[in-house]
């Protein structure tokens, strides 16, 4: 289920009771201009679906959010716990890091965590299929697949550049994973 823990952004990460209404997790959210939204995963699929199968599938649904946002490509990512090279793929982006374009995902099943760095906050927010979520370019954030990995999200970019991280250098991740796991 989708759910959103708020924390200072200061030791020692104070966090505001967890939420798991949709709205308020989406209102919360709204100040640092992310986007969430709830789609529908009803889409028939394949036991085993390829990438092609999976765009197929939502293909309205994307076209539509192409057309909002200028998005102009689309791929899908998958993470499993056999994947492997999960634990290199985890590290890579759990460092607080930014993109030059918009950070879209539908998460078409499984789950994954973002954390979003906003003024004195952060926002904890697990995705779960159905979550559409749109982070604003220049958005400080970290996203953690978790020890044993299980998503399929489809993503969209304006180009494929505009999506490689640029890493901010703030410890501010690592130092609340700490906190938090002690």
């Amino acid at each position: 289920m989708t759910s959103l823990t708020t924390h200072a952004s200061k030791a020692p990460f104070a966090a505001q009771p967890a939420t798991e209404d949709f709205a308020t997790i989406a209102a919360r959210l709204a100040p640092a201009g992310v986007t969430l939204e709830r789609w529908d995963t009803d889409a028939q699929l394949p036991a085993e679906p390829d990438d092609a199968a999976i765009l197929a599938a939502y293909a309205p649904q994307i076209e539509r959010l192409k057309a909002r946002g200028g998005y102009r490509s689309e791929d899908v990512v998958r993470m499993t716990p056999d994947h492997p090279a999960r634990a290199e793929l985890r590290q890579k982006f759990l460092s607080e890091h930014v993109h030059d374009d918009d950070e879209v995902r539908f998460f078409v099943e499984g789950s994954g965590l973002f954390c979003i760095h906003h003024e004195d906050q952060i926002h904890a927010l697990t995705c779960t299929a159905g979550d559409l979520i749109v982070l604003p370019a220049g958005t400080h954030h970290w996203f953690d697949t978790g020890e044993a990995p299980h998503f399929t999200a489809i993503r969209l970019f304006v180009s494929p550049e505009g999506w490689v991280a640029r890493y901010t250098g703030d410890a501010i991740a690592e130092e609340l994973f700490n906190s938090v796991a002690a």
